[in-house]
């Protein structure tokens, strides 16, 4: 049997190719194909000194397609894929369950509300900032909501959490469909807000980018720096404890930090569903439960998950775009089930 550093080798040999990869289809396939020569040559102009590519076979158009359409897009799939897989990663050792996902405390439900809220006072016509905004401040809004609902002097224990957290959520998710069904007769606005509910990365931009990375890397490195207190957490908050770990404190990091991640990604992309589900509880089944493994492996195949999902919404009935909620649960579904089927067969044995 390998070892777990093989395993983590064998891991990151295939991720990251296959990551690369992703990119540049994801860049290169479309309604005008690209091939790969040209997207180098345009991101070669782009971000090295002038004069040192040659750029004499690029389009204006190429020039458009490339930096202005198709590379953000990627980007903030790439991101939003990570910052999903890894607040799943987060919450599924602070709760101690692998079924635990990034919506669990009233994050993704509150940015679903924000965003909500956004389109009906009309804020997101006026504003391409306003939307994101208001979904990111929905998020931590209800995670403060769930926070002050589930502790009591000073202590915070996981199980009411992880209630007020289910009861907030339902409480958002029928206050969102409210507002929808009050602004059905507005056409325009009912259909901003079911496909924002259904998700999607059509006409993101640089700023999209700018709005989610920044957010996505600083989780990305907080939860590392917090590996060790999170495995022990696992093992129980006594034992964390005993270990020196300051339980509260780290429990109200590691809550803030899945709700920043979460608000942050579905602040660009909608309700996204399954990614911090499935990505996480894979990775643990190859690589095991070490969170300083976990994370950082999560990260980088919900970025591929989430890619490739979107080139698959975006090319498999052209010109019409599948919603990627709907591309990731159809995809996410089924090896989640699979994947339980399999561990159900191996505790068996």
């Amino acid at each position: 049997m390998a070892t777990s550093s093989t395993r983590l080798g064998i891991y990151y040999g295939v991720i990251g190719p296959l990551l690369l990869f992703s990119m540049v289809a994801a860049v290169g396939i479309g309604s005008t194909e690209l091939p790969w020569e040209t997207i180098v040559r345009v991101l070669g102009a782009k971000l090295l000194p002038a004069g040192w590519v040659d750029t004499s076979g690029i389009t204006k158009a190429d020039d458009v397609i490339v930096w202005m359409i198709r590379l953000p897009r990627a980007l903030v799939a790439a991101f939003v894929g990570a910052g999903l897989a890894l607040a799943g990663a987060v919450m599924q050792g602070l709760f101690r369950n692998p079924l635990a996902e990034p919506g669990l405390a009233g994050a993704g439900s509150g940015a679903v509300l924000g965003a909500v809220l956004a389109f009906v006072a009309g804020w997101s016509a006026t504003n391409v900032i306003s939307l994101p905004a208001c979904a990111i401040a929905g998020a931590l809004l209800s995670l403060l909501l769930v926070y002050s609902m589930a502790t009591r002097a000073g202590i915070t224990p996981v199980s009411t959490l992880l209630l007020a957290g289910i009861a907030v959520s339902s409480l958002l998710t029928a206050v969102s469909s409210l507002l929808l069904s009050l602004n059905i007769v507005n056409w325009q606005i009912a259909q901003e807000i079911v496909f924002w509910m259904m998700g999607g990365l059509e006409s993101r931009t640089w700023t999209h980018v700018w709005l989610c990375g920044p957010l996505v890397a600083l989780g990305s490195v907080v939860s590392v720096f917090h590996a060790r207190e999170l495995d022990l957490m696992q093992q129980g908050e006594d034992v964390a404890a005993a270990f020196g770990v300051d339980v509260e404190s780290t429990k109200r990091t590691l809550i803030l930090l899945a709700a920043l991640l979460t608000g942050a990604s579905v602040a660009v992309a909608g309700s996204v569903a399954f990614v911090g589900l499935v990505v996480p509880h894979a990775v643990r089944m190859v690589l095991g439960p070490s969170s300083r493994t976990l994370l950082p492996a999560s990260a980088l195949g919900g970025a591929i998950f989430l890619v490739l999902c979107d080139l698959f919404a975006r090319t498999v009935d052209p010109p019409t775009e599948l919603r990627l909620g709907v591309v990731t649960a159809l995809t996410g579904g089924p090896v989640f089930i699979w994947l339980l089927m399999r561990r159900y067969r191996e505790v068996s044995a």
